[in-house]
């Protein structure tokens, strides 16, 4: 039996639904696979991180990847509640999302003791690309957006929008009537 065929008929039993041709490349953990969505045609590249657990008291968690994405190396997706991302979204390498943080409101606890806490439900929207070392931090990214590189989204970045910095600040817009990406 092919590697990849085995490989498919594993992840199918693993995850919540598990595309055709899609595939992970030697992921560094999976945390609650039954909580996690495989669209068709998603490639999940090497040693990347996927969770999805109600860690912060929700019901439910949820981690969605639609089709045709794909998922650099090394990038770190944690759900506690929801986690969308699009179709045909691509991530460079090292890229964190999360809609989740680690409470550190305590001084007199260490931060790793601390309960997790809930931030807002993050959703990369279709066509969007995120650049190396990015981190989604409970914020909505829309359609065929660039976000560059090293960059911190906090805040929500509206379609066709080219975002960059620590904090992300939009830069560039598409403008439907020009044709043309203008700058902000």
């Amino acid at each position: 039996m092919p590697h990849r065929l085995v490989q498919y008929i594993v992840n199918r039993t693993r995850f919540s639904a598990f595309g055709v041709h899609s595939w992970i490349q030697s992921p560094l953990r999976i945390d609650g696979g039954k909580n996690i969505y495989i669209g068709n045609h998603v490639s999940i590249q090497y040693k990347t991180w996927l969770g999805a657990l109600p860690l912060t008291g929700a019901e439910t968690a949820e981690l969605t990847i639609e089709d045709g994405s794909i998922i650099g190396n090394f990038n770190h997706i944690y759900a506690t509640r929801r986690i969308v991302i699009h179709k045909n979204v691509l991530t460079a390498d090292k890229v964190f999302i999360s809609d989740n943080l680690h409470g550190y409101e305590d001084i007199n606890v260490p931060v790793l003791a601390q309960p997790i806490i809930q931030n807002g439900e993050v959703e990369i929207g279709e066509g969007s690309w995120l650049g190396e070392n990015v981190c989604v931090l409970g914020a909505k990214i829309g359609k065929h957006c660039v976000i560059g590189a090293n960059s911190v989204v906090t805040k929500d970045i509206p379609n066709y929008s080219v975002a960059v910095g620590a904090p992300a600040k939009v830069i560039k817009k598409y403008n439907k009537t020009s044709r043309q990406w203008e700058k902000v």
